[in-house]
C-alpha cells in the first residue's frame, strides 16, 4: 500500500504535481494563484495523494519553470514568484511560491483575457475565470503602481545597479531597463527606475535620540539621493554599527548579547524599504531610542491582506519590481520569508498597524546610555560621507568631482559640496573670494573628526 502523508493533502493554497512534463499546465496553476487573493504554493515531486516522489532533474526543471512563467504569463509575474528547492523525506522537491498579484487578471499570453487564458483558484483546483469576473478585475486593476508611474526624469543612469549585479555574476546589457521592468507601457522610464538610478531625490533617515522620546535628537543621518539598493546597504551598515554587543560576565562564563536580533533586524530593514508605498514620495524611517528601535514604513496593509495573512508570511508585494531586483541581488532570501524570520525573535505585538503606516518596534536587550561627546555633525548624507573620505589636503572643486567620478556639476554642488559646507565639515581656502579661480577646499576640525569616525566605522 502506498504511504499517504495525512498532513500533506492539497488545499486552496497548495497544489501538487507528480512531475514536470508536457501534460502539466504549470502556467495555469501559477495564474490561478496570481489571481487568488492569498497566492499559493505548487510542489513538483508530490503526487495527488500526498506521496513524496522527489524530482530527478531539479536544476533543469527549475530553469524550465522560471522560463515558462516569465515568458508565457501577462502582466509580468516577475517579483511575484519564487522557485526554490525543498527536502522532504530525504527527497528533493521543487516549490513554486506564488504571491497574489496586484494587476489582476493575469492570463496566458497565448489566449489573452479570455476564459481560456484566465484562471482562479477554486477549492483545490484551478478553474477557468468567468468572463464577467475578468472584466470586473480588469476595470479595477491597480494603475498607480510604481511600474506604471512615469519618472519625472528620463536622463537616469544605473552604474551603481550594474556594479551590484556584476558582483552577483550577472551582466546587465543596454536593455537593462526593459529586462528589469523599468519602463512604462509607452517605453518611458518609470518610478522604479527613478528609485534605482544613480541619482534621485529619495533619502532614508536614521535618527538617534538621547532618551525614550523625540525631544533630544543627537544624530540625524540621511542615506539616499542614490540607488535605493545602495541606500539600503548604507542603512544596514549603520544599524549594524549601532547594534552593539552587550557583554555580561558571570561566575561561570561571559555572555554576549546584541541590542537587537541581527537576523530580524536585517529582515525588518529590507521589508520596510521594499514594501514602502513610494507613490506619496514618503520614504521609510529608522529611529533609535535608549530603550527601543522603531522602523516605520508608509502604507498600511495591502488591500486583501489581513493581519493573520501578514503574520503567516503570505506575500502580496507592493512593489514587485523592487522585490525582483532585491531577490536577484540576494538581499531577499525567499518570497514571504521576512515576517516569519522576524517572529522567530520578536512577538506579534512588536508590529503596529495603522491606516497609512506599518511600524516595527524592537525593544533593546539593554537600555542604551547615550554619552554626548564632541558632536561631529547633525545631518550627514551618504554623499557627504563619500566626499569627506576622499580629502587628503586642499582640493579644487574639479579635483573633488573627478575623484568622485561625478559628471553632473550641479548634482555635485547641491548634494555634496554645499551640504558639506553647510555642516561646516569643509571650508574655503580663500573665503574672502568665494568665486576665485584659485579657490580650493579643505577639511575643518569637525571634518577631520568626521573622517576619523568614518575610517573607524569602515574598519569595524
Amino acid at each position: 500500500m502506498r504511504g499517504i502523508l495525512l498532513d500533506m493533502s492539497e488545499t486552496n493554497r497548495i497544489e501538487y504535481k507528480q512531475e514536470l512534463n508536457t501534460d502539466v499546465d504549470i502556467e495555469k496553476e501559477v495564474i490561478a494563484f496570481l489571481n487568488y487573493a492569498e497566492g499559493g504554493l505548487i510542489y513538483i515531486g508530490i503526487d495527488k495523494l500526498g506521496k513524496v516522489l522527489g524530482v530527478s532533474n531539479v536544476d533543469s526543471d527549475m530553469l524550465k519553470i522560471k522560463d515558462r512563467i516569465k515568458n508565457n504569463i501577462s502582466p509580468s509575474a516577475m517579483g511575484l514568484f519564487d522557485v526554490v528547492t525543498e527536502n522532504k523525506e530525504g527527497k528533493e522537491l521543487i516549490k513554486i511560491i506564488v504571491a497574489g498579484g496586484t494587476e489582476k487578471p493575469y492570463f496566458k499570453k497565448k489566449f489573452g483575457m479570455t476564459e481560456k487564458g484566465c484562471f482562479i483558484r477554486t477549492g483545490t483546483a484551478a478553474e477557468p475565470m468567468p468572463q464577467a469576473m475578468i472584466e470586473k478585475l480588469f476595470a479595477t486593476r491597480t494603475r498607480n503602481s510604481l511600474g506604471k508611474i512615469r519618472s519625472n526624469r528620463q536622463d537616469l543612469t544605473f552604474e551603481q545597479l550594474r556594479i551590484y549585479y556584476e558582483e552577483k555574476g550577472f551582466t546587465l546589457t543596454k536593455h537593462l531597463a526593459k529586462n528589469l521592468e523599468l519602463l512604462t507601457e509607452d517605453n518611458k522610464l518609470n518610478y522604479v527606475a527613478y528609485l534605482l538610478a544613480d541619482e534621485n531625490g529619495t533619502s532614508i533617515k536614521v535618527a538617534k535620540y538621547s532618551g525614550t522620546d523625540r525631544v533630544d535628537l543627537i544624530e540625524n543621518n540621511e542615506y539616499g539621493y542614490c540607488s535605493l539598493v545602495k541606500a539600503t546597504k548604507s542603512v544596514i551598515d549603520k544599524l549594524e554599527l549601532e547594534n552593539k554587543t552587550i557583554s555580561q560576565i558571570t561566575s561561570k562564563e561571559r555572555i554576549d548579547k546584541r541590542l537587537w536580533n541581527a537576523v530580524a533586524l536585517r529582515e525588518a530593514i529590507i521589508n520596510a524599504i521594499i514594501h514602502n508605498d513610494y507613490t506619496r514620495e514618503i520614504p521609510p524611517k529608522f529611529e533609535i531610542f535608549t530603550d527601543r528601535l522603531e522602523i516605520t514604513s508608509y502604507g498600511g496593509l495591502f488591500d486583501g491582506l489581513t493581519r493573520e495573512d501578514f503574520f503567516e508570511g503570505l506575500s502580496l508585494p507592493r512593489n514587485k519590481e523592487l522585490m525582483r531586483v532585491y531577490k536577484d541581488l540576494g538581499m531577499v532570501e525567499q518570497l514571504g520569508s521576512g515576517v516569519p524570520r522576524i517572529l522567530q525573535a520578536y512577538d506579534k505585538d512588536c508590529f503596529k498597524f495603522s491606516e497609512n503606516y506599518l511600524r516595527m518596534v524592537f525593544p533593546a536587550s539593554e537600555k542604551l546610555t547615550t554619552q554626548v561627546t564632541t558632536q561631529v555633525t547633525t545631518q550627514v548624507t551618504t554623499q557627504v560621507e563619500e566626499l569627506i573620505k576622499i580629502f587628503t589636503g586642499e582640493h579644487s572643486r574639479q579635483d573633488l568631482q573627478d575623484k568622485l567620478k561625478l559628471a553632473n556639476r550641479e548634482n555635485f554642488r547641491k548634494n555634496y559640496l554645499q551640504l558639506a559646507l553647510n555642516e561646516e565639515l569643509i571650508e574655503l581656502t580663500i573665503p574672502e573670494k568665494p568665486n576665485s579661480s584659485r579657490q580650493k577646499y579643505r577639511l575643518t576640525e569637525r571634518g577631520v573628526l568626521m573622517k576619523e569616525k568614518l575610517k573607524k566605522a569602515d574598519a569595524s
